[in-house]
């Protein structure tokens, strides 16, 4: 049973006041981010078909414009989630979770409704910018799970968000040949209506301006983020972007490399959609259990044995020569990483003041996307110069050196933990 809650008491915190909310805000943030980013990921299959469809008719310029559009959801969440995680410590979390919402379903409607590709790497900049469901759920839940059950609390979420980004490409290779491409996106609409309509009832929030959207102190207000931990937040925030990198780091030329191994191109697309596909399911798999791992032994361990048993999966994937023997590399490479976005969340949670918590955990979602922007681009480069298989070498070698910053930053944390205050 959880605590009740302590609306009325002056000095509960903001944790103490939601207390027995915050499994049930769970549920729906779990559901609202598993149909907010199946429905960002389902248009993959499609795009292309859909960018030829807006008007553009050479083979170059329809690889080159999915792209664009695919990306620039990606940009527009890393620029503004610091923003919106700064307005959720001053106005609450529930607000921002109905923003993101109800945008998402005004904006993919309008995708449905594009008439040239300009429209349609618009909107989906716009879906970025206002959008950020998944960013969102993460500002509530790391502010509301009790400390101690933070890191299950956000694996869980996590879980919920993979699962999205799992079935988001299947649905979308199954609905256009039934409701049409524009169709599509309509029905994706209505699917996050319902997200929109249990976050607005379904949603609980003890939010009071007065305590919470103020800072505690003249320090906090400077920045909330003590000179001391600098440090260590830079570590938390480099190392939430290296999760991201290093899953996107091959993912856009995944088709060529699968291609080399022989698959006949009758089948490649459909055989480099399910190996994408198998870290997202590793990571399901592992992603609860290991953030409820760094609430019981510390979230430094679990965050450095994670990068170092990611690097170890990452190499051998450079030496495969079957399209199945990387399927279950990328499953393990899944299952390793998926224990470092909760641990790295509850890091960022216990870094700061309370009232600071959403803007860190804003920055914190802004260095992941942007490791998701420059995870392909430093890929594609590696790959041309020096070939595919050095890909994989290049991010093994930039993991272990983020897990060597990790286990640094671990031990300036416990250093300052004993610190007198």
């Amino acid at each position: 049973m959880n605590p009740p809650s302590q609306p009325d008491t002056p000095t509960a915190s903001y944790t103490e006041r939601n207390a027995a909310y915050w499994q049930r805000n769970l549920a729906i943030c779990v559901f609202g981010s598993f149909t907010t980013l199946a429905g960002l990921s389902m248009l993959l299959p499609f795009l292309p078909l859909y960018v030829k469809q807006l008007g553009v008719e050479s083979e170059s310029a329809v690889i080159q414009w999915s792209g664009v559009a695919f990306s620039a959801t990606f940009l527009g969440t890393a620029v503004t989630a610091p923003i919106w995680g700064h307005l959720a410590d001053r106005f609450g979390r529930k607000p921002m979770l109905i923003r993101a919402a109800l945008g998402m379903v005004i904006v993919t409607s309008l995708i449905g409704i594009a008439h040239n590709v300009y429209q349609l790497v618009a909107l989906r900049l716009m879906t970025g910018l206002i959008g950020g469901y998944a960013s969102a759920s993460t500002v509530m839940i790391g502010t509301q799970a009790p400390r101690d059950r933070a890191g299950w609390a956000l694996g869980v979420l996590s879980t919920g968000a993979l699962a999205g980004n799992l079935t988001g490409p299947l649905v979308g290779g199954l609905l256009p040949p039934l409701l049409g491409i524009r169709g599509t996106f309509f029905a994706c609409a209505g699917m996050i209506s319902i997200t929109a309509l249990l976050t607005i009832f379904g949603l609980r929030e003890n939010f009071d301006p007065a305590r919470d959207g103020k800072r505690r102190t003249a320090a906090a207000a400077s920045g909330g983020v003590p000179k001391a931990h600098a440090g260590i937040i830079a570590a938390i925030l480099f190392t939430g972007m290296m999760v991201l990198l290093a899953n996107m780091s091959i993912e856009p030329i995944i088709t060529v490399y699968i291609g080399q191994l022989g698959v006949d191109s009758a089948h490649l697309t459909r055989v480099a959609g399910v190996v994408m596909a198998s870290s997202a399911l590793g990571s399901i798999l592992t992603a609860a259990k290991l953030g409820a791992l760094a609430d019981r032994v510390g979230s430094w361990r679990v965050i450095v044995g994670c990068l170092i048993a990611t690097a170890a999966v990452m190499v051998p994937q450079a030496f495969v020569t079957e399209w199945w023997q990387l399927a279950v590399l990328r499953v393990l490479m899944g299952m390793t990483l998926a224990g470092l976005l909760p641990a790295i969340g509850k890091l960022a949670r216990n870094a700061v003041d309370e009232r600071s918590t959403g803007k860190l955990l804003g920055y914190l979602q802004s260095a992941q996307f942007s490791g998701q922007v420059i995870g392909p681009v430093i890929g594609g480069q590696v790959a041309v110069i020096f070939g595919l298989p050095a890909v994989f070498f290049m991010t093994a070698a930039l993991l272990v050196l983020c897990s060597l910053l990790a286990h640094r930053a671990r031990t300036v944390s416990a250093r300052l933990a004993h610190q007198p205050a």
